[in-house]
């Protein structure tokens, strides 16, 4: 008994109780089946995917936004055109969506021709043997539709109308017609016409801004360099063609609009200049004319006979005042235009001279800053918040721009004052002179103030007509789009990886998952972690096929055999030996279990018959009084068995004893008939007559019980045994019964109980089970050999 506790502690000690890789990936390996069948299925449908997508391709268009830095030649004109160009704008313009819808227009994009080749949609654009102009203007809803060139005078219409019904039609080319799907007219394109003869091309038209907004998801600007002008502007789309024209088209509109800007500014501000020389005209004529009548009524006075004195003087004071009145003048006309045009919303003209250059540059950011907000404002909304913030922007900076004037007015004044003051002081020198000769010199002065303004204005009309002229694109293109023949996506090689690795980790995730979930016992660490019995030794399973009439009693092992199983059995024989009491090797040896199944009747037949292979007698006994499973594994010509024997006193012990037919020098007792009453026969007396009989005439006595777990026979019958031997099957019995098996132990129920496990899978095939010896059989409560013929449940079954 120690040394079986000991062998059990020994084993128990150098089990391992941490998961094992690698029998983890044996495990796995071992359902390859499964994998492969896997990885067919997710990988065809992701080559299916594959198959079936639309191929995309990239096009890359490289571009430089133009600034006073980048193109120097234009600064030498005038300075107005000097600016600076802020390029997270540019690019915001550039991807919004009224550029990319009057794009989508000027191409006609949004009129999609398809054919289908093997599973997927190919995109044609421009290269459709037939393109559709629309010429309905109230269009709004998506229209698809087929179409077949029959010949190059007439073509086919396929589709669906409002109510669902197929509408078949046939139409001219080249002439305007009027169908379901809308009025177009049809252009045949002689490029590629004849080879599409007959098949079908996919027609889809579909609204400008769903378009729009498909090409602006796919459309990428980047800059090369986080402070450079050049950008690089790719587009994905399903026709490499297409993508390079929407590219190419939306930078022609985008400089199209910049330029219709740009000449707006130049005509209001060439419309303000205009208006400005018919005033000082107008006041200069008037001048002159003052002059003409003063010098008529003076008799043409010479001012050269006033004193050298207050020539010298005066005329230096005279010279400060009148540029600063004509500065003053200048900074009035400018406020009196900023006050009208306040609440106006309207550009401020530039470069007009009318103020220092500090203004103008503050004029320069107003105009563009309200030209950005224009433009936002139609291509969405006054709510938008960008265009509010821009509101606040523009009334902060008209606010800025007036109060410099302001502050630039209130300078010249002051200087003014002093200037006039010191002139004052000049003109009290010159007292002789005549009040008419000063009148004169005032109305002179007027005349050089009005006239230096009018040639100022002059000369600012034609550099604002030049740069008119002289206005350039925004953008310039320094690559012309063009990408790779070969499509950006999807990847077949991605696809196939990818349908490839879910075809591997589905089955793993499965197959761990059960494996986590089976609370099944399927190894002697099973055992050994739960229940402190002695552990006797495993018993292979083995899928060695044999009929009934083959293997009587269903006896597998040899007498000479080097298989697993006779190896296993001689081990538990063994073992058998070290399960002494008081110094007595066991010679009744009780076999039972929690549930039938457990192949108790098998290892007693294959134990006994293991034993008789050592020269020893053994009889085999069956308790099974209410099936006896055991007799029915043999071919016993009578009918007189234990219940018989138990039943009637008159009969003997060799009445019921039988040559097993299974080995030398092994007997049996059969059930005989199967009793209405076992548990009355099995507290008879008779039972330990029979078993101290039987004890003297065999080493062993090997007896075939009842599953403690059904009916109370096992425990009534056990105390006749030396040693019972509590049968555990392999990947049948939960691992939650093994709380009631050592409460079976602990609570000594059983005689000198021991725990044998049956049916283990020693090969290399399942996790857990280490390594095998390959061989196997089939056993139960219950003799039953079969064999699948169905080739496909006994492929799924291997696996």
């Amino acid at each position: 008994m120690n040394q079986a506790h000991l062998l059990k502690n020994n084993s128990s000690a150098s089990g391992d109780k941490s998961i094992n890789i690698l029998d983890l990936v044996k495990y796995l390996l071992h359902h390859w089946k499964w994998f492969v069948l896997s990885v067919l299925i997710f990988g065809g449908y992701y080559y299916y995917q594959y198959e079936k997508a639309t191929l995309m391709y990239s096009t890359m268009e490289t571009v430089m936004i133009k600034t006073a830095s980048n193109t120097p030649t234009s600064t030498t004109i005038t300075r107005s055109s000097i600016k600076s160009v802020n390029v997270a704008s540019e690019i915001l313009q550039l991807k919004s969506k009224e550029l990319m819808r009057n794009t989508v227009e000027r191409l006609d994009a949004n009129i999609s021709y398809s054919i289908k080749r093997g599973l997927r949609m190919e995109e044609l654009y421009k290269d459709s043997p037939v393109l559709v102009k629309f010429t309905d203007s109230s269009f709004r809803f998506t229209s698809n539709f087929k179409l077949i060139p029959l010949s190059e005078q007439k073509a086919q219409i396929i589709g669906l109308d409002k109510a669902g019904t197929e509408i078949k039609i046939e139409i001219p080319l080249n002439k305007d017609v009027k169908t379901a799907f809308g009025q177009f007219k049809t252009i045949l394109n002689p490029e590629t016409f004849k080879s599409y003869i007959g098949k079908e091309i996919n027609i889809q038209r579909i609204s400008r801004s769903s378009m729009a907004s498909y090409f602006l998801e796919k459309l990428t600007i980047t800059q090369t360099q986080d402070d450079a002008s050049i950008l690089q502007i790719s587009l994905e789309d399903s026709n490499a063609k297409r993508a390079g024209d929407i590219i190419t088209m939306m930078i022609t509109v985008y400089n199209e609009i910049s330029i219709q800007d740009k000449n707006q500014l130049a005509r209001n501000t060439a419309e303000f200049i205009k208006e400005r020389i018919a005033i000082i005209s107008n006041e200069l004529g008037s001048v002159e004319g003052s002059i003409e009548r003063l010098k008529t009524a003076n008799q043409g006075l010479n001012v050269a006979t006033a004193a050298d004195m207050y020539a010298n003087e005066s005329r230096t004071y005279e010279a400060d005042k009148n540029k600063l009145d004509t500065d003053i003048k200048l900074a009035n006309m400018m406020r009196d235009y900023l006050n009208k045009s306040r609440n106006e919303g309207a550009l401020i003209p530039n470069n007009t001279g009318l103020v220092d250059g500090n203004i103008e540059s503050q004029i320069v950011e107003y105009n563009n800053s309200l030209l950005k907000k224009n433009r936002l404002i139609e291509g969405s909304n006054s709510e938008n918040p960008i265009v509010k913030d821009l509101d606040k922007a523009l009334a902060s900076m008209h606010q800025n721009i007036g109060r410099a004037v302001d502050n630039t007015i209130e300078g010249l004044a002051i200087k003014r004052g002093n200037a006039l003051q010191a002139e004052q002081k000049a003109r009290n020198k010159t007292v002789a002179i005549p009040e008419k000769q000063r009148m004169m010199l005032s109305v002179e002065r007027q005349q050089k103030v009005k006239e230096d303004l009018y040639l100022y204005l002059l000369n600012k009309r034609e550099e604002n007509a030049i740069n008119q002229a002289m206005t350039d694109d925004n953008i310039k293109i320094i690559d012309p789009a063009a990408g790779p023949a070969a499509p950006v996506a999807p990847v077949k090689i991605k696809k196939l990886m990818t349908g490839v690795g879910i075809g591997l980790f589905v089955p793993a995730v499965i197959l761990l998952l059960m494996l986590l979930f089976d609370t099944r016992i399927k190894q002697r660490r099973d055992i050994e972690e739960s229940l402190t019995a002695p552990f006797l030794g495993e018993i292979p399973l083995s899928n060695e096929k044999k009929s009934k009439q083959d293997v009587i009693g269903n006896v597998l092992v040899k007498e000479n055999g080097r298989d697993a199983l006779t190896e296993a059995f001689r081990i538990l024989r063994t073992n058998i030996s070290f399960m002494a009491r008081g110094g007595t090797p066991p010679q009744v040896i009780t076999f039972t279990s929690a549930h039938i199944g457990a192949g108790k009747t098998f290892s007693v037949t294959n134990l006994a018959t293991t034993i008789s292979y050592m020269g020893k007698s053994v009889l085999i006994l069956d308790l099974d009084l209410r099936k006896g499973t055991l007799s029915s594994k043999f071919d016993i010509p009578t009918k007189k068995g234990m219940t018989h024997y138990l039943s009637d006193s008159t009969l003997s012990v060799n009445d019921v004893i039988y040559p097993a037919g299974i080995g030398r020098n092994i007997d049996i007792v059969p059930i005989g008939s199967i009793a209405p009453n076992p548990v009355e026969l099995l507290l008879s007396t008779r039972l330990e007559e029979m078993i101290a009989e039987l004890r003297t005439r065999y080493d062993y006595v090997i007896v075939d019980s009842v599953p403690v777990e059904i009916i109370a026979d096992a425990y009534i019958s056990n105390r006749i045994a030396d040693l019972t031997i509590f049968v555990i099957r392999s990947g049948r019995m939960d691992k939650r019964q093994l709380p009631q098996i050592e409460s079976i132990y602990q609570d000594k129920k059983l005689v000198n109980m021991a725990v044998l496990l049956n049916g283990l899978r020693l090969d290399k095939r399942g996790y857990g089970y280490g390594y095998g010896y390959g061989y196997g059989y089939g056993y139960g409560y219950g003799y039953e050999i079969k064999t699948e013929t169905n080739p496909i449940k006994k492929w799924f079954k291997k696996s």
